[in-house]
């Protein structure tokens, strides 16, 4: 297993790492509380934690639909929390000429799952030595990856995080094969899931993807029995009013008891052995 460190926490290593924040960065005072009160839980109880946000979510269902504050004014905002808060932060970028301007700030660039495919993005990414998290595409098959990380690889960057978040079951549905956890950890790079996307149902809602919320805690309890090296949750203080993908965020209130429950499964896990 190659463990991939970003500012001193270390995936693949000996503690589970949890990656959480808003779907996108809505407005400053909300994001910058919401990585406050992250960072202070996740220091309570001593797990490692990347704050994520969007700056721009690209590819949501309507042309009308909220995408963020955009590159320059996101970025600012990322780079602000990780000074302030004091934790790294992460990212999706969406189009190669995103890429230099990204990794200036963020210390994980996101390859989203829609473009885990895009050869060019892909290198460009891995060009900056950044660590390079891949959202598995609800279109393949995590055998699939080995392909995805050879792209990475070939120029050098072996700081590859490898994400599920569910796979294609029918029209707006999303079903997650627990053996891809095992299968994806088999091409030697940590292994996070995203125990909040995998609940969507993409382009549920007509204009907006739908979530069953409901769902999240047993499918994250489920994958850390399974063995991962990290949670990938976006929260939000209250998911119903959020701007994007409300309903599959878990609302900041139940986070305690689910972190305490995870790390409990966790260390009984055998994930390191």
């Amino acid at each position: 297993m190659t463990t991939v460190n970003v500012d001193g926490i270390q995936f693949g290593g000996d503690r589970l790492v949890l990656i959480a924040g808003p779907c996108v960065l809505e407005n400053w005072p909300r994001s910058l509380a919401i990585a406050r009160a992250l960072k202070d839980l996740t220091a309570k109880m001593g797990l490692p934690f990347v704050f994520k946000a969007s700056f721009d979510k690209a590819n949501r269902s309507a042309v009308t639909s909220f995408r963020g504050p955009g590159l320059e004014e996101g970025l600012r905002m990322l780079a602000a929390i990780k000074n302030e808060i004091g934790v790294p932060v992460l990212s999706d970028v969406h189009c190669v000429a995103q890429v230099e301007e990204a990794a200036e700030v963020l210390d994980i660039i996101q390859i989203p799952a829609f473009l885990c495919r895009q050869t060019d993005l892909l290198i460009e990414a891995a060009l900056t030595q950044r660590a390079v998290n891949i959202k598995k595409g609800q279109f393949l098959s995590p055998y699939d990856l080995q392909n995805v990380v050879n792209k990475l690889t070939s120029v050098g960057n072996n700081r590859v995080l490898l994400t599920e978040r569910g796979t294609t079951f029918g029209y707006n549905n999303l079903v997650v094969d627990m053996r891809s956890l095992a299968i994806m950890r088999g091409l030697g790079f940590p292994v996070i899931f995203d125990a909040t996307h995998s609940v969507q149902l993409p382009g549920g809602g007509g204009t907006v993807s739908s979530g069953q919320r409901q769902f999240i805690a047993p499918l994250a309890r489920a994958a850390v029995a399974v063995g991962v090296d990290g949670l990938f949750l976006e929260v939000h203080d209250d998911p119903d009013q959020a701007l994007s993908d409300g309903p599959n965020m878990l609302p900041l209130d139940q986070l305690p008891e689910l972190l305490t429950r995870v790390a409990a499964i966790d260390r009984l896990s055998g994930r390191r052995e």
